[in-house]
């Protein structure tokens, strides 16, 4: 195998600019940690690759997942979390989420959060797959990620002519900055970030932003893949410029793929509009194409069952009668309901000439989340001394095999705030210092921005929602082939620019991606293997991988706690 580069193809930087701590991202994880910090450090810089509101959160249609109901209780929101990442969950970090998830969701509305309520007052909960207690919340019926995102929001602006905090927009990471490694090889503590600046942004081209800790909070990898419900800027640079600099990410095989996103034909690309998960909450079914609830027979929860079974069943249902969707019915809900309570989905299927309340909907599996990420503890450390992960960049051990509906949103709120809380520590006790950064070594690489449809082909057809070891095999050399192809000054394949610098990206998540899910050899959660159709115990650990200082990458078992 080819090995990874340590750094990518760019101008030196031409501004330097300094901050205590620099969050990276502006979905709820990062806007959480933000203002989290801005009340504990000097100086917070945060960095989003368009606008504040651009972050994937808001995109989340379902709700967050709490137990605020008096008659639920954290216990029930673990075990129904620990069901649903089948055997690969770190108990010690779910129970984190469920216990101290409520009183994040209260933080919420005291930040101006404005969720449904009923006429009582109290915040309106429904039921989603995987759970066996009403405990999702939203807000404006399917726009709760957009309401949370708009809160969060309103409270960075309110700070923002504060001089302890900067925010930058239209801004891509391109590389961590890391310090020299130790005398044993092992890598550097990251100590900045360089910069691009895209279009409209407030300073010129790349620069060096140097903190004594750096808050990945990226969001996931939907543009690895051909079809996904993420915006356009999920291209991975989180976990691969982790990867660059020396950090070890886990459970990258476990993509999990929504089961209902609309089917707009074989050609259709890009982010792709998502059905949630809380249509058939409820009530809609799930009907094959001769108008038959096939779910029911393939799970005590039928349409109600966590994704990945759900995902399975619709794949299998497809492969049975040679078609490329099936169909979502939700007319009997009726006209009125809908409208009300799924106002944003509505509105997107009638762009499209799909009325709820009268047309079946078509549709079919594509990538919606990834359940791993870089590797991180309890407090968003992750193995490279200054650097923290969270959100969708991170594998806290919350989501094992498979994320349960609407965990996702929790996450961040829950481990935004700790790992803030972490980094302000090591801040105010000096237990980190700015140091300087030094050049690593070894080739660097620029891939074409028209080799991407290519690269999502291979990683679609390799790791997609079905996979067998042949597939992944014959994918891993195919992307072999293409980072062999474009490293070192020569291979340059045009000037560096945010869309090769994201197709490198693309590339280097899709290769790891593809060489963890052909280590698994079973059948597990989101993981689907044809030629390993059973689950086995001897895989119930995390598969990490890391770059070792040749830019080799190692593939190992990890305890699933750490």
């Amino acid at each position: 195998m080819t090995s990874f580069v340590r750094h990518l193809a760019a101008p030196a930087p031409g501004w330097t600019i300094t901050a205590d701590v620099i969050v990276v991202g502006s979905g709820i994880a990062g806007l959480t940690a933000a203002l989290e910090l801005r009340a504990k450090v000097d100086r917070v810089l945060v960095v989003t690759k368009g606008v504040l509101s651009s972050g994937s959160t808001v995109w989340a249609q379902g709700g967050i997942a709490a137990a605020l109901d008096p008659d639920d209780t954290p216990d029930e929101h673990l075990e129904d979390t620990l069901v649903a990442g089948a055997g690969l969950c770190s108990e010690p970090a779910v129970r984190a989420l469920v216990t101290e998830g409520p009183d994040r969701v209260r933080d919420l509305v005291g930040r101006g959060a404005l969720f449904d309520t009923g006429p009582d007052g109290g915040i309106t909960l429904s039921r989603e797959g995987g759970h066996h207690r009403d405990r999702i919340a939203h807000a404006g019926g399917d726009a709760t990620g957009a309401e949370i995102s708009r809160a969060l929001i309103a409270q960075l602006e309110a700070v923002h002519n504060d001089p302890g905090i900067e925010v930058i927009e239209h801004a891509m990471v391109v590389d961590l900055l890391t310090a020299a490694p130790d005398a044993d090889g092992r890598p550097g503590p990251v100590c900045g970030v360089t910069l691009h600046i895209i279009g409209e942004g407030s300073r010129d081209g790349v620069g060096a932003a140097l903190a004594k800790s750096v808050i990945m909070a990226t969001g996931g990898i939907g543009q690895v893949f051909r079809s996904s419900t993420n915006p356009a800027s999920s291209t991975g640079d989180g976990l691969a410029s982790a990867l660059r600099a020396g950090a070890a990410v886990a459970d990258i095989e476990f993509v999990q793929f929504h089961p209902t996103v609309l089917w707009q034909g074989a050609g259709a690309r890009g982010q792709q509009p998502l059905i949630s998960e809380a249509v058939r909450g409820e009530g809609a079914y799930l009907l094959n194409g001769a108008g038959e609830r096939f779910m029911v027979e393939r799970h005590e929860m039928a349409e109600l069952a966590p994704r990945d079974v759900v995902s399975k069943g619709i794949v299998a249902m497809m492969e049975e009668e040679g078609s490329e969707n099936v169909f979502l019915d939700c007319r009997h809900l009726g006209k009125r309901y809908l409208r009300e309570r799924f106002p944003t989905i509505w509105e997107r299927l009638a762009e499209r000439d799909i009325d709820m309340a009268r047309d079946l909907i078509p549709v079919a599996p594509a990538q919606h989340y990834h359940s791993g990420g870089i590797l991180t503890d309890l407090r968003g450390r992750t193995t490279v001394a200054g650097l923290y992960a969270i959100g969708e960049a991170a594998c806290t051990g919350v989501h094992g095999a498979n994320r349960l509906a609407s965990n996702s949103l929790l996450e961040g709120l829950v481990f935004g705030a700790r790992a803030a809380k972490d980094a302000a520590s090591a801040v105010a006790d000096a237990t980190v210092t700015q140091r300087e950064p030094v050049d690593r070594p070894g080739p660097s690489a620029l891939v074409p921005a028209t080799m991407r449809p290519q690269i999502q082909t291979l990683a679609h057809r390799g790791a997609g929602p079905v996979r067998d070891g042949a597939g992944l095999a014959r994918a891993g050399e195919r992307l072999d082939a293409v980072r062999s192809r474009f490293r070192g000054a020569d291979a340059r394949g045009g000037q560096p620019q945010t869309a090769e610098w994201e197709t490198s990206n693309v590339l280097a998540c899709a290769s790891a991606l593809v060489a963890a899910a052909l280590t698994r050899e079973e059948t597990r959660g989101g993981h689907l293997r044809t030629d390993f159709p059973e689950s086995d115990d001897r895989w119930k650990v995390r598969i990490a991988t890391h770059l070792d200082p040749d830019g080799n990458l190692r593939v190992m078992k990890a305890p699933l706690e750490i």
